[in-house]
């Protein structure tokens, strides 16, 4: 069967689109292709002009692309918000509750801490330099390559604590989530979906689209850890 949409999202939604992606060709018989790869990239490669119908990444990341002239203007449509959690090895102590002072405690003593590339990763540098933590914490920062999940540098052994979205650490082996942040440190990460402008399927992929910000979406998103809006 020939597809009839493709498009490319960061690794924190992978999961979830795969899933409803399934489920929108069971249901329509529409072919949905999606290229789950890091969110640095992904942008990297719509600037550079690759031919996908549809992006889904997060929202400020989106709207740099729109800003600069890469997808259709007016298009972004907010899909999901995603909220951030720690995790340690597994096996490993976890402070209980997992209040601001417990989360800075972390940072403070860990050896090695693990972030992403992505928003989460920037949070977590912004709390570090917030907290005073950045001259002293900044060689323990361990950045994980794009597309690679913290859970994987927490499982190795490389990092002691690890912070990233929810949905990327549900069903990681080899870690324990110790829960999520506290609201007050929550980044609010939304995800959103939009058109690209060198996309050749704009009717297909907008369909797509309003299906995914459709209520028979909510549980899927809410398996995986996001916040559907």
């Amino acid at each position: 069967m020939s597809v009839t949409a493709a498009g490319i999202s960061s690794m924190a939604t992978r999961q979830i689109l795969a899933e409803l992606a399934a489920a929108y060709e069971e249901a329509t018989g529409e072919v949905i292709t999606i290229e789950s790869v890091g969110g640095v990239d992904a942008a990297k490669r719509i600037r550079a002009g690759e031919a996908f119908d549809f992006a889904v990444l997060a929202s400020d990341a989106l709207q740099k692309l729109e800003a600069d002239g890469h997808l259709v203007p007016g298009s972004i449509i907010e899909i999901a918000e995603s909220p951030m959690a720690m995790a340690v090895r597994a096996g490993a102590a976890k402070p209980d509750p997992l209040d601001e002072a417990a989360v800075r405690k972390a940072m403070e003593t860990a050896k090695a801490i693990g972030i992403s590339t992505g928003p989460s990763g920037t949070h977590v540098q912004k709390l570090a330099r917030d907290w005073g933590l950045e001259s002293e914490g900044a060689s323990r920062l361990v950045q994980a390559k794009p597309g690679i999940p913290v859970a994987k540098l927490l499982a190795d052994g490389e990092v002691d604590v690890g912070f990233q979205q929810l949905s990327e650490m549900l069903g990681a082996p080899g870690i324990d989530i110790v829960g999520l942040l506290p609201e007050a440190l929550q980044p609010g990460t939304v995800f959103a979906a939009a058109l690209c402008k060198a996309g050749a399927h704009p009717d297909a992929a907008r369909a797509f689209i309003e299906y995914l910000v459709s209520e028979e979406t909510a549980e899927t998103k809410r398996q995986h850890g996001m916040t559907p809006l």
